[in-house]
């Protein structure tokens, strides 16, 4: 077996080794602690100014969505309004339209009637004039000579010739 010589405690290396700890931890504690924590605390505040300015930025976004939907709603209202007079003025001018055509065909109908009843009396005073020839004409033939049956007949039939050759 092999001796315990080997591990042995060697109090006095202890001691020493405590006091080491003890004094390089005073010294890190002295020297680096308050650097670090001063580190700590400027990434601390700077991590917290970046949360402050992402939640003034979120809530400056949030103002100018909110005014962005309330102007798109005057928008649109405003645009509703504008199709909405535009609607009244397109039915006024349209009123206005069909009353115009309107009491232009009531004239075109009126001047249509007039000139239907001048061609009426036009066409009765023609008729009236060839009457008048054909009578004259008759009178005249009759005059000539004395009517028989046949004649008379004759005289007819050509009178008939004579109104339908004329039309």
């Amino acid at each position: 077996m092999q001796s315990l010589s080997v591990i042995s405690v060697n109090v006095w290396q202890i001691i020493i080794s405590l006091c080491n700890l003890l004094i390089l931890t005073f010294i890190v504690k002295k020297f680096l602690f308050k650097r670090i924590k001063k580190v700590f605390q400027q990434r601390r505040d700077a991590i917290d100014k970046d949360y402050s300015d992402a939640k003034e930025a979120r809530e400056q976004a949030e103002e100018a969505r909110m005014n962005y939907e309330a102007a798109l709603a005057g928008a649109q209202q405003a645009g509703e309004q504008i199709i909405s007079d535009a609607s009244r003025s397109a039915e006024r001018r349209s009123n206005e339209i069909i009353l115009q055509a309107r009491e232009r065909a009531d004239q075109i109908c009126r001047q249509a009637e007039t000139e239907a009843r001048l061609e009426k009396k036009k066409a009765e005073a023609e008729i009236r004039r060839e009457i008048t020839d054909v009578s004259a004409e008759l009178t005249g033939k009759l005059l000539e000579r004395e009517i028989n049956a046949d004649d008379h007949r004759n005289l007819i039939d050509s009178f008939l010739q004579d109104i339908g050759s004329d039309t």
